[in-house]
């Protein structure tokens, strides 16, 4: 299926607020229910009150506060001053659920990791990754997921320097290249934000990276109605970030 009826039919899927609102409904109940599991034998009120206190604490965030931690987080790592892991602290917590303060559609690049960049442990980070950070259908699921199910305050769309899959969007565009098997989807996808970039200079690779970002983010935040609806009620901020690979420093970038 080529790209273009490939992006027709995500939007086509995507369901109307009036069913989404259904659907997290049920979702919650549903969350509600696994919850109880953990009760004892104090009653049905000891297990409603039990299945509302999420795992960590710590990452029940506003929006505004999520981005704050997120981008501490990575002050920390460029300076050399991560926080020591012990997967032991968060053990017991994790086993009862998970409530990630943060969602990040990143890149699948070996060289680019959400959880050490922004200094975060196991439970904090709900993530999503592929080749470019473009839209697909099924990142797309992932990160309403987050905000639907999982009450994430905070998307970040996190795109990185040298990144070979842009470079490939601009081969394809510009020298009407072809790549084997699926990466062809890859050189497609982006090709939108290399055609939005008038730029033939040594910075083309980073601006239309950046670009491709921008214009995921924008997406995110409009042409969903999950996303849309959570996003016009201000519960959640859809954000980009570029990350320099020389320094470890993650720019805002929308």
């Amino acid at each position: 299926m080529c790209y273009r009826c490939d992006q027709k039919n995500l939007d086509q899927q995507n369901p109307s607020k009036r069913s989404f609102l259904k659907l997290a409904a049920v979702s919650a109940i549903g969350l509600g229910l696994s919850g109880a599991g953990i009760a004892t034998a104090q009653g049905k009120q000891s297990a409603k009150t039990l299945s509302r206190i999420p795992p960590k604490i710590e990452n029940v965030l506003t929006p505004d506060q999520a981005l704050e931690r997120l981008m501490k987080g990575n002050e920390r790592y460029v300076a050399g001053q991560s926080l020591p892991l012990n997967f032991h602290d968060v053990q017991d917590a994790l086993v009862k659920g998970q409530n990630p303060y943060a969602t990040i559609l990143g890149c699948s690049d070996s060289r680019v990791s959400p959880e050490h960049c922004f200094d975060e442990s196991h439970g904090d980070l709900f993530v999503a990754r592929g080749a470019g950070n473009y839209i697909t259908n099924d990142n797309l699921a992932t990160i309403e997921y987050s905000v639907a199910v999982l009450n994430t305050p905070l998307i970040m769309v996190l795109g990185h320097e040298n990144c070979g899959a842009v470079q490939a969007a601009i081969e394809a565009v510009d020298h009407h290249k072809d790549f084997p098997g699926h990466i062809q989807l890859l050189s497609s996808a982006i090709a939108p934000a290399v055609r939005a970039v008038n730029d033939n200079s040594i910075s083309r690779l980073t601006n239309v990276t950046k670009k491709n970002v921008i214009m995921t983010v924008e997406r995110l935040r409009k042409k969903t109605p999950i996303l849309d609806y959570y996003h016009d009620q201000k519960k959640i901020r859809v954000v980009g970030g570029l990350y320099h690979l020389d320094t470890g420093r993650v720019e805002l970038i929308a």
